[in-house]
């Protein structure tokens, strides 16, 4: 669908008219979805293979995503819908007061490449249940999936309703200067911060999920072996090109160089003495990003793996040994290389964490509860996660979104049902008691009003 022929105001009008607001309208939207994920998934399981290299368990992951946050809102709906009833002063009754989540009206999507199913179609999940229209734009580095995804949407709603816009910058560019009622963007922060620049000279609101460097902390009591299984898995699923994998590790002392060994040994033991071969392991999304880490690289110690092919975007999984003023500490590394550092012990861990931006995901590996405390109440992330990686991105009740540079926001579940809801305040009061004490002229009633409000 041609940007400059693509009017939003039919998908808005069918909103402000009403069409959206009863359950059984969202309900339909919600299993014409249902019918899309039965319909692609083997030709999405290809066109993610094709534009990503993605093994079929990987490209899976998309969908069974997808699939949670659907089954979710599908069994909540209908609570998610109903009126919260809230408290009234004593001083106000008598009255009802309850917030009503209602439709924001036609909402765009901006997907990213590296998962360009699941971060496209999870909001989707939302903004139907939330009873809106949708506007999806894919990313162009992903042609096939977006050139499926296209084709699917078409087949399975109705085009006032859901539309999907393929094209490149100048394509969203277009779309954001459209009046959409909400903005939900997943990607880097040079371009959200772009996104939420044009939104501001509309006033739409805007999610923005971004990134960061994500530590993982290491200490010396946590559990070698699954640390260095979990971290591997973690950081080189996708080939590393996912917002919550492992940025960089901070191990102390004791277990930093056997948790080097141990993560190479995990990575043999995944992907074989040459992960070029192995049918488990991804490629990059283009040579644009090889060509950036392989500048990363540049100044750091090779640890292990560094070997490459730019004609297949074929990048080992890579430990390296780094310091934070090189390029690779820096800004997010959104690839399969993992820098080691050692630190004495957590509060210094800590302390170089808050330096920085805030990061979307922190990880610590430690089995002494204290350790575990100090980290929860000493610094600020979009999420934490104790002994594991990157599993909370796929639990759909819980929320999920950054902070500060991270990201603004939640999705998921019954969040990103409220991001695409507004909770409007709603009071009902009969005519019963209509004190004069409230109505001019005051004369003296200031001190009975304070005796009443303070």
């Amino acid at each position: 669908m041609a940007v400059q022929i693509l009017d939003i105001a039919p998908m808005r009008l069918l909103v402000q008219q009403g069409h959206s607001r009863p359950y059984a309208w969202r309900l339909d939207q919600l299993q014409r979805l249902r019918k899309l994920l039965l319909a692609i998934e083997k030709p999405l399981l290809a066109a993610l293979a094709a534009d990503l290299g993605k093994p079929a368990l990987e490209g899976y992951v998309e969908i069974s995503g997808v699939r949670a946050e659907l089954n979710l809102a599908q069994r909540q709906l209908r609570n998610w819908m109903a009126p919260k009833p809230v408290a009234v002063p004593y001083v106000h009754l008598p009255a009802q007061a309850w917030l009503q989540p209602e439709p924001l009206g036609c909402v765009l999507v901006l997907g990213p490449w590296n998962y360009p199913f699941m971060l496209l179609f999870k909001p989707l999940v939302a903004a139907l249940a939330a009873g809106n229209t949708a506007v999806l734009k894919p990313s162009e580095q992903t042609a096939q999936v977006a050139a499926l995804l296209a084709e699917a949407v078409a087949n399975h709603f109705d085009p006032s309703v859901v539309a999907l816009v393929q094209g490149g910058a100048s394509t969203a560019q277009e779309l954001l200067q459209l009046p959409f009622d909400h903005i939900f963007f997943t990607g880097g922060a040079k371009i959200g911060r772009q996104v939420m620049l044009a939104a501001a000279e509309q006033l739409i609101p805007v999610t923005l999920e971004l990134g960061g460097k994500n530590p993982c902390i290491v200490l010396d009591d946590a559990n070698l072996e699954i640390t260095a299984r979990r971290i591997a898995w973690g950081k080189f699923f996708n080939a590393g090109q996912t917002c919550v994998a492992p940025d960089y590790v901070l191990a102390t002392a004791g277990i930093r160089k056997p948790l080097e060994e141990a993560i190479k040994a995990e990575v043999e033991s995944f992907f074989g003495s040459n992960p070029s071969l192995s049918a488990s392991y991804g490629r990059l999304v283009n040579q644009a990003q090889f060509d950036r880490l392989e500048a990363l690289l540049e100044g750091t110690q090779l640890l292990s793996g560094g070997q490459r092919d730019r004609k297949t975007l074929y990048f080992a999984p890579t430990l390296v040994s780094a310091e934070f003023s090189q390029p690779i500490m820096q800004e997010e590394i959104f690839g399969p290389l993992l820098p080691l550092l050692e630190v004495a012990d957590l509060a210094s861990a800590i302390a170089l964490v808050n330096e920085r931006e805030h990061p979307l995901a922190i990880y610590l590996f430690s089995q002494n509860r204290k350790s575990q405390e100090l980290l929860l109440n000493s610094s600020q992330s979009g999420g934490v996660v104790l002994n594991d990686v990157v599993l909370q991105a796929f639990i759909a009740t819980l929320p999920f979104g950054g902070v500060g540079a991270s990201g603004m926001g939640r999705g998921h579940g019954r969040h990103g049902f409220e991001t695409f809801s507004n909770l409007r305040s709603t009071l009902k009061r009969g005519f019963q008691l209509d004190l004069p004490f409230r109505y001019p002229p005051y004369g003296n009633r200031l001190s009975w009003l304070r005796r009443f409000l303070d």
